[in-house]
């Protein structure tokens, strides 16, 4: 699918241009729409719902645009190729000088990893178990498992989400929550996302701290670690949502902490653009918003295909720890339904 075959599409370039007010307009209008916007801000998608092009399907919890039978049809083959670790240390280094030099508390850093597999983006898709899941065209795929934001009856929350580890580790859910690297690193997140609320919404408070997820897949089983913040909106959503989301994006949980020279040092450390992989895709269905942010992500580079990854890396941070992490979560969840 390209440019021109994308109905009902804005483009934008930072909160300055059209997506925001094309959001605003549909909001205000109660016309039901879908979302998809990247990292940068620089090729955001929205979609009526009445015309959406049948090459994108998603999920949202159980709001949902397809059919299909969610079983594997053959043996799952997933392999993956991650980036040398001499490669990854080089850029965690520059990382933890940049916050050694005090200019971030917190950095996302991010990698692509290639996988080979037999299946293809939309079987994949398919068999994939995940709160919320996109499917575009053949060009990628989200099975992400964290919320950004939800709006309802004038309540906005967001799930920041921070903390992973293998399951099958020796007390695995003690070990993680009583981390010292980990309770920082979610702290400092929880904070972001707390001060990120306040800005659109009022008596902004955190509602469950640090609570343990499990998730199966193809692999293994994780543990992973989310807080629930909430806050009642200063205006309605009809006519503002765009706003709304322009005050919050990108997310916190997958950039860091402070957020505009943690983006800088991001920029500078990954050395490409991210696109939609760490973007939020969500569903204004007339009322309510759902949203989510874009982990868990396979995009198809002219037939290959590539996993994105990444951790939070923090003054605490152990090299070859954040590098395993980033290799833990190339993953296909296969395990579990939500």
């Amino acid at each position: 699918m390209n440019d021109s075959e994308n109905i009902n599409k804005t483009h934008g370039q930072g909160c300055s241009k059209d997506w925001v007010i094309c959001m605003n307009d549909l909001s205000r209008d109660r016309i039901p729409f879908i979302f998809v916007l990247d990292f940068e801000l620089k090729k955001p998608l929205i979609y009526r719902i009445d015309s959406m092009s049948d090459s994108i399907y998603y999920k949202f919890r159980d709001v949902k645009n397809y059919t299909l039978s969610g079983t594997k049809s053959r043996p799952l083959r997933f392999e993956s190729f991650p980036m040398p670790y001499g490669e990854y240390k080089d850029a965690f280094s520059r990382v933890v000088e940049e916050i050694s030099y005090g200019n971030s508390f917190l950095v996302n850093l991010t990698f692509p990893t290639k996988v080979v597999t037999n299946y293809s983006l939309k079987e994949l898709f398919e068999i994939a178990q995940a709160r919320y899941k996109l499917y575009f065209s053949d060009r990628f795929i989200v099975f992400s498992p964290e919320t950004f934001v939800t709006i309802e009856e004038g309540k906005i929350r967001t799930f920041p989400m921070k903390g992973t580890i293998d399951a099958s580790v020796e007390n695995a859910a003690a070990s993680i929550m009583s981390d010292l690297k980990e309770a920082s690193e979610h702290h400092t997140i929880v904070d972001l996302l707390r001060n990120d609320l306040s800005r659109v919404a009022r008596d902004v408070r955190v509602v469950r701290f640090r609570y343990i997820d499990q998730i199966k897949t193809s692999f293994k089983t994780l543990l992973q670690v989310s807080s629930e913040i909430e806050g009642t909106l200063k205006s309605p959503i009809y006519g503002t949502l765009g706003d709304i989301f322009c005050t919050l994006l990108p997310a916190g949980s997958i950039s860091g902490a402070p957020k505009k020279k943690t983006l800088e040092i991001i920029q500078n450390s990954e050395n490409a653009p991210r696109g939609y992989y760490t973007g939020v895709f969500g569903i204004f269905d007339g009322t309510n918003v759902d949203s989510a942010v874009m982990i868990r992500y396979i995009e198809n580079r002219d037939g290959t295909l590539v996993y994105r990854s990444g951790c939070g890396i923090t003054s605490m941070s152990d090299c070859r720890s954040e590098y395993q992490e980033m290799i833990d979560k190339v993953y296909v969840p296969v395990g579990r339904k939500y």
